[in-house]
This record gives structure tokens, C-alpha cells and sequence, in this order.
């Protein structure tokens, strides 16, 4: 009995391993998709002789859609199971990533930006879907290695400007996206793998389930999660176009620049689902805030001159941001923001076992609505003040937020286990 009870554990845990290993890599192709305006529209801005806060406008577009689509179709998956709604959400992109290449005016990008964007809906699909192959104990770093797949906002900006520079026109990079999401959804169907069990025998209606939204803790982690996934998606689309207006690189060396940021904020997130497993969630985003928020002060100071008259004569000081300096303070970001999307989500898996799908899609549509605003107010800001830094302005201000809440959340919890233990 015992070496049959081993048998069957072991062939749950290796198929657990290969829905994760499957459902990661598909993810991946989702958010290189889901960002692949950020260099689209680079040349698109010249094309269309685009603002800033229009540049915003459609860099962000598809997050808006990804947002409003993680709450249903996190339901869903709770219902009916996640390997089928994973398949369909992909194919829902496919011909609507290759009509991009076609559009010429801008309401045809805003339009067709609105359909793409249903490929960033996904994470609500798979963090649910790949939570349930594993036990509690392990399921912040099996969320953390399926989150990694954010890592595709760094997989656009290598190969998004190599496929324009191969072929000469930008029109070549939808195409071929459109015929990796296909391949990659048949590849997801053929290789991942179904669990009735998961799937919730739950009559409730849509309105019933949405409930949880009056739940505190919901709001909290969704608060949490538009700093560091919001910030993550919002300075992703903005950041190569920084590096070209800032500091005059290439599409294609901003862009490489860009990835030291989308990288690492992608591919550690599995190293905050093991550090949410060690030193909990709380402990994990309360650091993660900290560092955000040093980084983000020292990003926001504007190249400035300025003189101090002393005894001796007038002392003239100039202070700027080098490129080089700009890039190691946006790693360090990076770093941050991959460890807090993971350990926020580590807050979810604790507290709603039973409908995490829900619950993720709620927090997901926090993060993607901050995902798809900060572009735009980026924008918006430049075109206001035309200071570029006020970006990181928008950021330290928004970290602030969350730390004071933080503050005052483990303060009543701490002093509500003081009382429980007197």
C-alpha cells in the first residue's frame, strides 16, 4: 500500500511540475504581448506625431482590457477549471495581434489594443490554476515561478526591436507574435493538464461572488499589489522611451537598457514566493516598500543647477542622473517590485484558499488598472511640466500610500493579538 500510495504522489507531483513549467512559459508569451506596445510605440509616435500622454494612451491600452478581464475570468477558472479558459484566452489574441500590423490611424491601435490586452488577463487564470497542484506550504513559490512569467516584458524589448531591425519596419513584430501566441497555446493544450477536483461545484452567482470585495483584506492587497505590479507594468511601457528622450539612445539600446529593469521584475518573482514562504508576507512587502520607496526618491530629483553664495564666493553645483546610475537604481526596483508581487500574492493564498481565482482576479484588476493609468499620467505630467522625472515623483508619493497603510494595518493586528493573548 505504502509503495502505491508513493507511486501516486509522485506522478501528482511530477504532472503539478509540468502544469507549472507549461503554464509559466505561456504566461510569458502573454505579457511579452501584452507589452508589446512599449516598443511599438517608439516608431509609432514619430508615425503619428503622438504626445506624450497619447504615447501613454496606447502603450497602455491593452492593460486596461488584461485588468477588467482577470475578475471573470479568474471566476471562471474557479468554476470550470484553468487549462481550458488558459487555451481560450489565448486564442482570443491571435488575429487581433496580427491586424496590428495592418492599422494606420490611431483610434485602430486604441481598438485593437483593447482585444490584445485579453492576453494579460491571464495571470488571473494561471496563478489560480497552477496554486491548486500544490500543497499550501509550497504554494507561494509555485505562484512566484508561474509570475516570472512577467519576465516577457523583457522578452519584447530584446526581441521586438531585433525583428525591427531585421526587417525594416515595425510591421513585422505583430505578425510574428501573433503566430507565437497560436503555436504557444497549442503547445499549453497539448502539455499541461486538467483536475476536476479543482474545479469549485460552487451554484453562487456572479454578483454572490463578488462579495468579497467588501472584504478589507481584499482592498488592502489590492492597494499593495497596484504599487508593485501596477509600478511594473506602468514603468515597463515607459521606460524605453525614457532612455531615447532622456538621454538620445537607440530604440534598440534603450530597449536592452529598459530589460534591466522588466528582467529581474520578472524572474525573481519566484525568489519572493520562497522568501513569502520563509519570512511570511507581511515581513516581505513591509521591506520590499522600503527599498521601493528610497529608490523611487532618489530617481525623482530632476537634473538641476543651482549656486550657494559662501564666504568664499558663489559655489555652483550641478546634480543629474548618469544613465548608469538611472539603470542600477531601476534594477534595484526591479528586484523590489518582483519579491512584493509575489509575497502580496502569498497575502491571497493564506487568507482565501477556497476562492483564490476570485480574489486574484480582484487584486489583478487593482494591479492592471494601476498598470494602464500610470502610463498616461507619466505622460500627462512631462506634457504638464516637461520634467521627465516627475514619473518617479507619481511613484514615491503612491509607495508612501501604501507604507502608511501598512503601518497602521500591522499596528491594530499586533495590538489585537496583545489583546487575544492578555
Amino acid at each position: 500500500m505504502s509503495v502505491a500510495h508513493l507511486s501516486i504522489d509522485e506522478t501528482t507531483d511530477a504532472r503539478a511540475w509540468r502544469v507549472l513549467g507549461t503554464s509559466t512559459f505561456a504566461f510569458t508569451i502573454c505579457f511579452a504581448v501584452w507589452m508589446i506596445f512599449a516598443i511599438l510605440g517608439i516608431p509609432l509616435k514619430k508615425q503619428l506625431h503622438l504626445s506624450d500622454t497619447e504615447f501613454g494612451l496606447v502603450a497602455a491600452m491593452p492593460v486596461l482590457t488584461g485588468s477588467l478581464a482577470r475578475v471573470p475570468l479568474g471566476i471562471w477558472t474557479d468554476r470550470f477549471g484553468g487549462r481550458g479558459v488558459f487555451f481560450l484566452t489565448m486564442i482570443a489574441t491571435v488575429v487581433p495581434i496580427w491586424l496590428i500590423s495592418l492599422a494606420t490611424q490611431l483610434w485602430q491601435f486604441l481598438v485593437l489594443g483593447l482585444f490584445v490586452g485579453i492576453a494579460g488577463a491571464a495571470f488571473s487564470v494561471g496563478t489560480p490554476y497552477v496554486a491548486r497542484w500544490f500543497p499550501k506550504s509550497r504554494q507561494g513559490l509555485a505562484m512566484g515561478i508561474f509570475g516570472a512569467g512577467n519576465s516577457g516584458a523583457a522578452l519584447t524589448k530584446f526581441v521586438a526591436p531585433v525583428l525591427m531591425t531585421a526587417a525594416g519596419t515595425w510591421t513585422i513584430v505583430p505578425r510574428v507574435y501573433s503566430v507565437a501566441m497560436l503555436l504557444t497555446a497549442l503547445a499549453f493544450w497539448l502539455l499541461s493538464s486538467s483536475d476536476p477536483a479543482h474545479c469549485l461545484q460552487s451554484k453562487e452567482s456572479f454578483a454572490d461572488q463578488m462579495k468579497v470585495i467588501r472584504d478589507p483584506r481584499v482592498l488592502r492587497y489590492a492597494q499593495y499589489y497596484s504599487v508593485v505590479f501596477g509600478g511594473y507594468v506602468g514603468l515597463s511601457l515607459w521606460m524605453p522611451q525614457y532612455y531615447v528622450n532622456q538621454y538620445g539612445f537607440s530604440l534598440e539600446h534603450a530597449a536592452f537598457l529598459a530589460a534591466c529593469f522588466s528582467l529581474p521584475g520578472g524572474v525573481l518573482r519566484a525568489l519572493g514566493g520562497w522568501l513569502s514562504d520563509r519570512y511570511g508576507a507581511s515581513r516581505t512587502t513591509w521591506t520590499v516598500m522600503w527599498i521601493a520607496l528610497a529608490c523611487f526618491f532618489l530617481l525623482s530629483y530632476p537634473d538641476t543647477d543651482f549656486v550657494i553664495y559662501s564666504m568664499h564666493g558663489p559655489l555652483a553645483f550641478h546634480i543629474a542622473h548618469g544613465p548608469v546610475a538611472y539603470t542600477v537604481l531601476m534594477f534595484v526596483v526591479g528586484v523590489a517590485m518582483a519579491v512584493g508581487k509575489a509575497s502580496v500574492f502569498k497575502f491571497v493564498s493564506n487568507d482565501f484558499t477556497t476562492n483564490i481565482g476570485a480574489v486574484s482576479g480582484v487584486v489583478g484588476l487593482a494591479g492592471g488598472l494601476a498598470g494602464f493609468l500610470l502610463p498616461i499620467l507619466f505622460g500627462l505630467l512631462v506634457d504638464l511640466t516637461g520634467v521627465r522625472s516627475t514619473c518617479f515623483m507619481l511613484m514615491f508619493g503612491a509607495t508612501a500610500v501604501s507604507l502608511v497603510c501598512m503601518h497602521f494595518t500591522f499596528r491594530t493586528r499586533e495590538r489585537a493579538a496583545h489583546v487575544l493573548n492578555s
